[in-house]
């Protein structure tokens, strides 16, 4: 069989056919696209850039979605899969384990904080957290409570789109097509700092979550899911104080606490997991994206030797739960080889040196009309736009979708900077570069986002 040519080599008309008759993009308004308006084609990366078919060049300040985290090309993960497919293909973990899988599992316990000891395999953010969701019940049941089956999450949070996670989720137009979804979420408000009123003491943020287990019944909770900076509405770092009055909540009411780190982990924040960050102790973590920088899929729920412990005792008892691909030989290789290259070139630690540069670059936007707030920690940061700054005023439905889909998506896409342009709440733009990001990349952010902010103030404040 001939090779698969490049995109490079291939007709782009005929690609553009192809991906319009064909392909199904995820979250996407296909009937956008036509022979006037292009699908974007991404054919090739390396570094902190992609190039499209055409050949341009971006710079990818999302890192694909906030998973690129150790930047395209590493030749060494390439490396680590090609040596794993000459060795072992693939085998499943159900009763059965592989050489990779058990030292990758070893090594997430070595970094993971406490007692988070045991690791569970799975594809992906959603699948992690649906596992969570689930081992979240079933340890409440083995202890002989097994009325506690709800989850308290915080609204517009995004956790999934399988219908447990998204259950969790506090998007209410993502779950309108798929009602009704798994029971016993409920939602309580995130730490948006931006609009919460001045008077008001932050900590009652995280009083309202013992507030909702008290009005649920205690004995009906199961766990508590958080972000430790929520992604959707664009990066909302929790005020002092706020993970740790959570933590106390939970033991007080037996419930758990997951830490839901899809994004936040493996030094989006500086730290191999969010929770460092902000100094609490969760009973699950639940992670994926960058644990391998998405060369290859992958997902882990890790937990603590308490919640595991009922499972791993001896005779019949086991999770009732699993997924074919999931601690799959090829990822697992890639995901150690990935965590090396985070340690040997210090990936953490420059984050951490960097962010405050990263900041004060965003900052400086914030002289723009159209600039609200500017926030965020880490490579993970989001400047909120509105109609009226000095009332916070926001932008309504139709305002916010000319502004978003009709100008900014395009508009940045088209100047070479891939961002997110976001309406889960009130209208964002985030950036969440790979972590090799530095003062170039900074200054390359800032000449695009500078110019398109202002036109965007303009087309405003004229219409």
């Amino acid at each position: 069989m001939e090779p698969s040519a490049t995109a490079q080599e291939l007709d782009i008309d005929q690609l553009q056919e192809q991906a319009r008759r064909h392909l199904w993009m995820h979250f996407s308004r296909m009937g956008a696209y036509d022979a006037e308006h292009e699908i974007p084609i991404i054919a090739r990366g390396d570094g902190a850039y992609v190039w499209d078919a055409h050949g341009k060049k971006y710079l990818d300040g999302l890192s694909g979605l906030f998973c690129v985290n150790a930047g395209h090309g590493r030749p060494e993960l390439a490396e680590a899969a090609a040596r794993q497919f000459e060795e072992l293909e693939f085998y499943v973990l159900w009763s059965y384990a592989h050489p990779r899988a058990i030292e990758l599992a070893t090594k997430i316990a070595d970094l993971a904080p406490g007692d988070l000891n045991r690791v569970f395999f799975t594809n992906g953010g959603a699948e992690s957290v649906e596992s969570a969701l689930k081992l979240a019940r079933n340890y409440h049941r083995m202890h002989g409570h097994g009325q506690k089956t709800k989850v308290i999450a915080r609204k517009i949070a995004y956790h999934g789109t399988t219908l447990g996670a998204l259950s969790a989720t506090g998007v209410t137009e993502m779950k309108a097509q798929f009602e009704p979804v798994a029971p016993g979420a409920v939602h309580v408000a995130n730490t948006n700092m931006y609009r919460y009123p001045e008077d008001r003491d932050p900590i009652d943020l995280a009083n309202a979550i013992e507030e909702a287990i008290a009005f649920e019944g205690a004995e009906t909770v199961a766990a508590v899911i958080l972000e430790p900076v929520q992604n959707a509405g664009g990066c909302f770092v929790p005020p002092e104080g706020y993970f740790q009055r959570v933590r106390e909540i939970c033991d007080e009411h037996n419930v758990l606490l997951i830490s839901d780190e899809t994004i936040c982990a493996w030094g989006r924040l500086g730290h191999f997991f969010g929770c460092e960050r902000f100094g609490y102790q969760p009973d699950i973590i639940t992670t994926a994206k960058s644990i391998t920088s998405a060369y290859v899929p992958m997902g882990v729920m890790i937990v603590s030797d308490r919640v595991a412990e009922p499972f791993m005792q001896p005779g019949n008892e086991m999770f009732a739960h699993g997924y074919t691909f999931a601690g799959h030989p090829i990822a697992s290789a890639v995901a150690l080889a990935n965590i090396e290259v985070f340690e040997r070139d210090g990936l953490c630690e420059h984050v951490l040196a960097k962010e405050g540069e990263f900041g004060e670059m965003l900052e400086s936007l914030s002289d723009l009309p159209i600039v609200g707030d500017v926030r965020g920690v880490g490579f993970f940061r989001a400047i909120e736009l509105v109609k009226d700054k000095e009332t916070k005023e926001t932008f309504n439905d139709e305002e916010a979708e000319y502004l978003l889909r009709g100008f900014l998506s395009g508009e940045l896409y088209s100047r070479g900077l891939i961002c997110r342009a976001d309406d889960r709440g009130d209208p964002v733009i985030q950036l969440a570069p790979p972590l090799i990001c530095d003062t170039q990349q900074f200054q390359e952010m800032h000449d695009v986002l500078r110019p398109v902010l202002e036109e965007a103030s303009e087309r405003m404040h004229k219409r």
